[in-house]
């Protein structure tokens, strides 16, 4: 049996880089700034991040360019440019230690989570647009004997990945892999709360063969750096994960320079329905649970939003309550957490907040609502739980980031759609119900890019990722991923 890892033992002898990375060489912000980065855990800073601004971001993209120009990646053979990503993929998993530290210590994920999920499912994803590579195909379009029209996928040049703080390093790869896969160049803006790793792998890409000027990072504020990308006249493209206010600046930015093309999944309020002829209430009680303390609420596809019906109201919500007393926050480095921090303490006070204004507006607190863990200087939470939730509650409607559920009570399923569909969101969905019928009917009927039927949050990377209505468009993942990053060129031969 191999030894447990001692992580804080191992979190002493970290060292973590704070500079952007640009053609292939860390390098200090222009202006020389730089801002704190701060464990959620403990409130404590824990590095000095270089504060890029318009002119780190024309540096940046004019890299890009240029290696993009030259062709040193985007006419690279598939298949060398399929062995450098394969590379790209093993040296994530080589490292995994250090970046599953990394997560943890800047978003105070924990650190379980981190090592078995987010380093992996980062790997995952390279590996699965590595491989991609030599299997995307043209097409030869119909066109008579005197002509030949061959229809090719082009890369769009330079491209902008904005990625939030919630899975840095999983949102990073799922903007990468594409990306890179299809020849592009690509400038990384990690978000302000969470630069850590975005910052190492632009090393570790190198390493694998990457060329300089492919990939550069550039850490900075949204304001700054996000809109110096989304206002640049040579970035081809945009592709965003975050807030949908954020996301209608980049569809603002793009029409005020150079109609640059955008791909953005934003916000959420996904609706996990119960219906009264669901057989096991225990497991659609763990669903719930999960799918919305999970990261501490801190997932823009979370179910904040239970749908139930009166008829087993009271017997489930109890069982979501008895589950949410029992997770308790606890110190992310430690093996068994299961629950760790909120990012920081700006985004703590918005989600105590809404407890507030749940309370006022007449919701009926079962569970949680406190701050926990406050002795140790970070940003703990309990699971909390509300019943008595109306469609029209601030709560019901806006997305919290935090864990927050909000039970509302229906009566049938025509009700339970209507209800779940009654925001201006429409991310992800659930639904548990015996009935086949009702499954596909309301899988059907609710306006989301994503329904789970008995299940909650499943996902790979051959299915695609995405919303409708302000949740965004574009998709994350699968073969379509490559339509954000690529364009269709027509070729017509004469012979």
């Amino acid at each position: 049996m191999s030894t447990p890892i001692d992580w804080h033992q191992r979190s002493q002898h970290l060292r973590i880089e704070g500079r952007a990375y640009i053609d292939g060489a860390y390098v200090d912000a222009i202006d020389s700034d730089t801002f704190d980065c701060v464990n959620p855990a403990t409130g404590q800073k824990i590095a000095e991040i270089a504060s890029c601004k318009e002119a780190d971001v024309n540096r940046a993209v004019a890299s890009c360019r240029n290696a993009f120009e030259r062709g040193v990646w985007s006419r690279m053979p598939p298949l060398e440019r399929k062995r450098i990503m394969q590379q790209f993929s093993a040296l994530l998993l080589a490292n995994r230690e250090e970046l599953a530290l990394l997560e943890s210590l800047n978003v105070g994920k924990p650190i379980t989570n981190a090592f078995n999920g987010d380093v992996v499912s980062a790997a995952t994803t390279i590996q699965w647009y590595a491989e991609a590579i030599d299997k995307v195909y043209g097409e030869v379009a119909p066109s008579g004997h005197s002509m030949t029209t061959m229809v090719i996928r082009e890369a769009l040049g330079v491209v902008a990945a904005v990625v939030p703080w919630n899975y840095p390093l999983s949102m990073a790869c799922w903007k990468l892999g594409p990306a890179l896969a299809s020849g592009n160049s690509v400038v990384l803006k990690p978000a302000e709360q969470s630069p850590l790793t975005a910052i190492r792998i632009a090393q570790l890409a190198t390493d694998a063969g990457i060329p300089p000027g492919v990939l550069n990072v550039v850490p900075g504020f949204g304001e700054t750096a996000g809109r110096a990308l989304g206002m640049h006249m040579d970035v081809d493209a945009i592709g965003f994960t975050g807030s949908t206010e954020v996301g209608k600046l980049f569809m603002q930015y793009s029409g005020l320079s150079n109609i640059k093309r955008i791909g953005l999944e934003c916000g959420g309020k996904s609706p996990h329905i119960v219906l009264a002829d669901c057989s096991d209430l225990d497991a659609a009680a763990l669903s719930v649970a999960a799918g919305i303390f999970s990261n501490a609420g801190q997932v823009c596809n979370a179910g904040s939003r239970l749908i139930v019906d009166k008829a087993i109201k009271d017997v489930f919500l109890q069982k979501v309550v008895d589950l949410a007393t029992r997770l308790n926050p606890g110190d992310p480095l430690d093996a068994n957490t299961r629950l760790g921090a909120i990012v920081n303490r700006k985004q703590l006070e918005s989600v105590m907040s809404y407890v507030d204004a749940g309370s006022q507006q007449g919701a009926r607190l079962m569970a949680g609502g406190n701050r926990a863990l406050e002795e140790t200087g970070g940003y703990f939470m309990t699971p909390t739980v509300f019943a008595d939730v109306t469609p029209d509650m601030r709560i019901a409607q806006e997305e919290i980031f935090g864990p927050v559920l909000s039970a509302i009570t229906v009566s049938g399923v025509d009700e339970a759609i209507a209800v779940a569909n009654n925001t201006h969101y429409g991310l992800a969905a659930g639904i548990w119900t015996d009935s086949v019928k009702t499954a596909m009917n309301a899988s059907r009927s609710l306006r989301a890019g994503v329904v789970w039927v008995n299940c909650f949050d499943r996902g790979s990377m051959s299915a695609p990722f995405g919303g409708f209505k302000q949740s965004g468009f574009g998709r994350d993942k699968s073969l379509h991923a490559f339509d954000k990053y690529t364009d269709w060129k027509s070729i017509w031969i004469a012979h």
